[in-house]
């Protein structure tokens, strides 16, 4: 397998980051008090990783995962529903993403979530939807930074779209 790029970029699952995902995760499982799913993870770190690989089927929807990493530093997770349910589309919404916390406040979400716009236009999106707590102010910020429309709130969270069209890939390119 080539070295992952130092520049942070999105990417398949890889076996790669082993170390530091299982260090960010159980740092953000701390900080949230969430359960504990990184057993299976810290078991089998490579069977682990093929099961996220590839489109998967998530939320009643196809989901592509990518890891945002930086060489052997993992970053962040950004998922892509490539579709949305009557509920995802109240609460959820097409692109979920987190960072670790040791990453967090230095425009990795911001970056992240641009090159996840990018994958969404590859699936054939021209619009998504993002959501997040109302009392999150970083990620509304990440949102709004690229691109998003405020859409109101349901189930408590305030709702964003971005339009991925034509016109909006060429400014940005």
């Amino acid at each position: 397998m080539d070295a992952p790029s130092r520049t942070p970029c999105l990417v398949p699952p890889t076996t790669a980051v082993r170390e530091s995902f299982l260090a960010g995760e159980r740092a953000d499982l701390a900080a949230s008090g969430s359960g504990d799913w990184l057993e299976g993870a810290e078991e089998d770190f490579e069977a682990f990783v093929a099961e996220r690989r590839g489109v998967q089927r998530r939320w009643g929807v196809p989901c592509t995962t990518y890891w945002y990493v930086s060489g052997e530093d993992y970053i962040g997770t950004l998922i892509i529903r490539h579709r949305l349910t009557p509920e995802l589309a109240e609460a959820g919404g097409h692109v979920g993403y987190h960072v670790v916390p040791a990453r967090r406040r230095q425009g990795h979400a911001t970056r992240m979530l641009a090159a996840g716009l990018a994958e969404c236009r590859g699936v054939g999106l021209e619009r998504v939807l993002l959501t997040c707590a109302a009392d999150n102010e970083p990620s509304r910020r990440v949102i709004l930074a690229n691109g998003g429309v405020h859409d109101g709130r349901a189930r408590g969270e305030d709702r964003f779209w971005i339009d991925l069209g034509i016109e909006r890939a060429s400014r940005n390119t």
